[in-house]
């Protein structure tokens, strides 16, 4: 037993000195690592690429592209910095050089020609591009097969943020004589009045009022209102949203 307890004794004390012996080696390298000129790697997210370069310049670092072409990020502007290689934080020599990624901004699609289409291969297609669809309105036309795309807003080829939403005008059954007036508050003007003027409907006044927190071209009232009858010998009349520079 007194043995036993010795050789245990032993290791133990073994065991503290190589962990003293470890730590000392780990201070001693690391203050090797200061003293021969070692820097903290800066905080650049947020920066456009000359700012970064001159922080890292200034602390005698160097800057050097990771990703020359840029990483889209929804989150940092264009021209931003996302991320160091090495982070911020860590330790490197003077004089050593810091990758930066920069943003390209948001991901960019483009809208594609919905026209025609039905409405589960107009998501499909949508989708594909990255981006959603928006609010859908049913209107009388002629321009389509009942169940179809006859318009859209943005309009085919635009280029948008992904994920941008794109609001389609469907077809309705074989028009009659009389149809619902759809509700077009908050919806564009100019394929309103597209589609409205494509299946013979007439229109009458438009009044342009500048309106502040709506966008140019959002239409804000209309006669006759949602739900009434709609002959198409009567004038639909719109209250749209303009600038004060804008205003016709």
């Amino acid at each position: 037993m007194p043995g036993r307890f010795v050789r245990l004794v032993q290791s133990l004390l073994w065991g503290v000195v190589l962990t003293a012996v470890l730590v000392a080696s780990a201070y001693l390298s690391f203050n090797l690592f200061v003293r021969r000129g070692a820097m903290t790697v800066p905080e650049l997210a947020g920066l456009t690429s000359e700012e970064a370069s001159r922080l890292l310049s200034d602390q005698g670092l160097r800057y050097r592209s990771a990703e020359p072409a840029g990483r889209w990020n929804a989150e940092v502007a264009e021209g931003r910095v996302i991320e160091t290689h090495p982070r911020a934080g860590g330790f490197v020599k003077r004089g050593s050089i810091v990758e930066v990624v920069l943003s390209l901004g948001r991901r960019q699609a483009s809208v594609p020609n919905l026209a025609g289409k039905a409405m589960s291969s107009a998501q499909v297609t949508v989708q594909s591009e990255g981006l959603e669809l928006g609010d859908t309105l049913a209107i009388a036309s002629s321009a389509g097969e009942p169940g179809s795309i006859v318009g859209q807003d943005p309009p085919p080829g635009a280029s948008v943020a992904a994920g941008t939403r794109i609001d389609l005008l469907v077809a309705l059954d074989a028009p009659s004589d009389t149809f619902v007036m759809p509700d077009l508050v908050y919806r564009r003007y100019e394929p309103v009045r597209g589609y409205f003027e494509g299946g013979g409907f007439r229109m009458g006044a438009v009044k342009f009022e500048p309106y502040e927190g709506i966008s140019d071209g959002t239409i804000l009232r209309q006669n006759p209102l949602p739900g009434h009858p709609l002959r198409r010998r009567d004038v639909i009349s719109l209250v749209v949203a303009a600038s004060q520079g804008a205003l016709p």
